[in-house]
Formats: structure tokens, sequence, C-alpha cells
């Protein structure tokens, strides 16, 4: 581990998956940690890294509101070139951080610096306010794109992201129940978190496997 990035998963890996925290929560919670185990089981190589404003408050403990999600794109690229991933590279992130990757895709998609987009839990819209749409850059977008959504998740669920205008380069893998986090109430589901989390770590090695060149 190092100060800037947590790494996980063979070092030889065929791929490398950089992956950034949502807005309110830092690269080591436990949903990050758990997806990041979950992927590095398949064989990935998986870089976690946090925006400033939240590694600020590991030190201050201020608890400001994040910044705008546009405004964190030139930090994400400067964490790609600092990671200097060997072999191909996926980025994305949880909730926001999936959202920032997003929007930097397709620039270095067509620059042939990344595969692919995997976002876990993307935010289609704020928590009960379902006009307001984040997805524009996402109707033409041409990076290919996996999202692992929840059926629940209050950012976006199944029956509303059905009649979104989105690219035919973006999959969408529905987790039974899930939440914003990909956790499903068991009781109703049937199924843990657990094994939500190795369902999406086995699509995306599925998904992976069909970027290769």
């Amino acid at each position: 581990m190092s100060e800037r990035f947590l790494i996980e998963g063979p070092e030889n890996a065929e791929f490398t998956i950089l992956l950034a925290h949502g807005a309110g929560a830092p690269m080591d919670s436990a949903s990050m940690t758990a997806a990041a185990n979950a992927l590095s089981t398949k064989g990935f190589r998986v870089a976690r890294f946090e925006f400033g404003y939240m590694a600020s408050r590991r030190i201050s403990g201020d608890r400001k509101p994040p910044p705008r999600a546009e405004t964190l794109n030139p930090e994400y690229r400067d964490a790609i070139a600092e990671l200097g991933a060997k072999g191909p590279l996926i980025i994305g992130g949880k909730s926001m951080g999936g959202r920032v990757a997003s929007m930097i895709a397709d620039d270095l998609y067509a620059e042939g610096k990344i595969a692919g987009l995997l976002c876990l839990g993307y935010p289609f819209h704020p928590p009960g306010k379902p006009e307001q749409l984040r997805t524009q850059h996402l109707k033409g977008l041409r990076t290919p794109a996996l999202i692992c959504q929840g059926t629940r998740d209050e950012f976006g669920t199944r029956e509303e992201v059905a009649g979104y205008e989105l690219s035919g380069r973006i999959e969408i893998m529905w987790l039974e129940d899930g939440d914003h986090d990909l956790k499903p109430r068991k009781k109703i589901s049937g199924f843990s978190a657990a094994d939500h989390l190795a369902t999406m770590a086995e699509t995306v090695h599925v998904w992976a496997g069909a970027l290769k060149p």
C-alpha cells in the first residue's frame, strides 16, 4: 500500500481497475473495500485513490460538502498518470467516483489510455429528485461501460433507468433488491451482500474478457 493508492491483486494481472470513492465515504470504506476484495479474487489488480477533499478530511475532520463532480475530472486524470498502470486499464468507481470517471472516459478511450469504464452504483439522480438526471453525457458514450446497480438503488432504480436514453455501449447488471452499496435485504431477496459482490466480480471478469483486442 502506498500513501496515494490502496492496491490489491496480482502485479501481473491482465487488467488493472482504478476506483474512486463516492461523495461521502473514503476509499477504505466498508463497501469500497468489499468491492475491491471481490474484484481482486477474480485476478484483477485493483487500485483505489482519494480525491483531495476527502484526503483532507482525514486531517481536518471537516465535513464540508464535496465539490461539484465535474471539478474533480483533473484529479482523476492525475491519478491515472500517477498510477502508471501496465497493460489495459479500466477506470471507474463507486457512485460519484464512477460518475467522474464517466465524464473523462471518452477522451481517454480515444487516446488508447483506457479499455473500459466500471461504475458501482451510478448516481443517475440525487435521492428523491428523479427529475435531476445526470445522464446527458451517457447518451453518446463511446467507451465500453458496465454499470452494476441494485434494483432498489435510491439514485436510480431498475424501473427508472429503463426509461433513460443511454448509449448502446453501456451494459447494466442489475442486482436483485440491492441498495446503493449493492446490498440486498436477505430475508426479502434470498441473497446476501457477499452473494451480490461475487456476482458483480464474476460479471466484471466476463465483461473485461470481451474488451481484449
